[in-house]
């Protein structure tokens, strides 16, 4: 199911896109030259690049799956991204196959391969809606179709707060997000911090700035605020690798992104 009004032909491939750019660190497929080029640029000065992606995405498999194993079976992924497998709903579904999954996200390209979103368990669910997190009362609207939120929720928000400023008021956007929420439900949330080496994340920020994408690295004191009213689970607000580590993982090295699950009591 995808929100029908917006057309995905209104693509602007003159410029980068964060969304686009992360897909070429994952080896995807779904970028232009101009987003290739970008994050090329980005990894001349930060060769890890790559490798923070990855972490990321590791990160979001075992949190996901950490928050299906409490018995949670209900989740909304905001900043969803494009599809790289596997996704969460592949994720949780492997764990409880009637989860239900609502995705949401502002990219058109990824309501251009929404419908890949929307292929899981038969016994589960999955929906789309084109939205951005800076309208967190438009998809709460849209969860509540789907979801049943008198029943704990997972709340994902992978790699998506670095772009939204301090003047658009990220805490009061995942408050937002939560209030509706019940108790049990849980907050999985990934930053990137620009404590593990400012100059470089300096560099960083000008490359995304000159395709018009405003992006705020984050302290580890102002990522743990994010949690402000919730229980952490352990290990606490961490470096993406550090969160719950696991045999095989593809990055096992310190990455420059602070990470946490917590449940709402």
């Amino acid at each position: 199911m995808t929100d029908t009004g917006f057309s995905p032909d209104r693509i602007d491939t003159g410029k980068p896109h964060s969304a686009r750019m992360y897909d070429w660190y994952l080896d995807g497929k779904d970028h232009y030259p101009v987003d290739a080029d970008a994050a090329s640029q980005v990894l001349t000065f930060f060769p890890g690049a790559k490798d923070t992606a990855w972490a990321n995405r590791e990160f979001m498999h075992r949190a996901a799956r950490f928050v299906a194993d409490q018995g949670v079976a209900q989740f909304l992924d905001v900043g969803t991204g494009i599809p790289t497998e596997p996704n969460l709903h592949q994720v949780v579904q492997a764990v409880t196959p009637s989860s239900r999954v609502v995705y949401a996200d502002n990219d058109p390209i990824v309501l251009r391969h929404a419908e890949a979103l929307l292929q899981g368990r038969p016994e589960g669910r999955t929906a789309y809606v084109h939205a951005d997190v800076r309208e967190p009362e438009r998809i709460v609207e849209y969860a509540r179709e789907h979801l049943d939120l008198t029943r704990p929720v997972g709340l994902s928000l992978i790699a998506l707060l670095p772009f939204v400023t301090d003047e658009q008021d990220p805490y009061g956007i995942v408050r937002t997000l939560l209030d509706p929420l019940p108790s049990g439900s849980h907050l999985v949330l990934s930053h990137v911090s620009a404590e593990f080496d400012p100059e470089v994340w300096e560099r960083i920020a000008a490359v995304y700035r000159s395709g018009g994408t405003q992006v705020r690295a984050r302290s580890h004191a102002e990522v743990v605020r994010f949690f402000d009213g919730l229980e952490l689970c352990a290990p606490g607000v961490v470096p993406a690798t550090d969160w719950r580590p696991e045999p095989g993982m593809r990055v096992a090295h310190e990455q420059p992104v602070y990470v946490g699950v917590a449940r709402k009591p």
